[in-house]
């Protein structure tokens, strides 16, 4: 899992590059690489969590950030900024990777 996220994130970078130099693509390529990255980020984090409650958390805020990423990724496309079709394929693997997560919480706080 942890490299499946590494490499997501690799494409959200390839990804964020593209995009048009207009004012409002850069500052949601900000936004962008800020929530992708936070992704892999805290769950780096959890893996060294000094309790289960600080496990938990860490992948709660994975989640968030997956959650706002597909927020950015569909108003890029809706918007007609970036290549739909790019868009799309990385909001499959986000899906998917957001799916883990919540999977994961739910088994983590005995709810599954």
């Amino acid at each position: 899992f942890k490299k499946k996220v590494y490499c997501f994130i690799l494409e959200l970078i390839r990804f964020i590059d593209k995009l048009p130099k207009d004012t409002s693509s850069q500052i949601f390529a900000k936004q962008l690489l800020r929530s992708g990255t936070s992704i892999g980020a805290n769950y780096i984090e959890a893996q060294a969590a000094s309790s289960k409650k600080d496990f938990i958390n860490f992948f709660h805020h994975s989640l968030k950030s997956a959650n706002e990423t597909k927020f950015w990724l569909a108003l890029l496309k809706d918007s007609k900024k970036a290549d739909p079709r790019e868009a799309e394929k990385l909001l499959d693997i986000l899906t998917e990777i957001a799916n883990i997560l919540a999977s994961s919480l739910l088994t983590l706080k005995g709810k599954k």
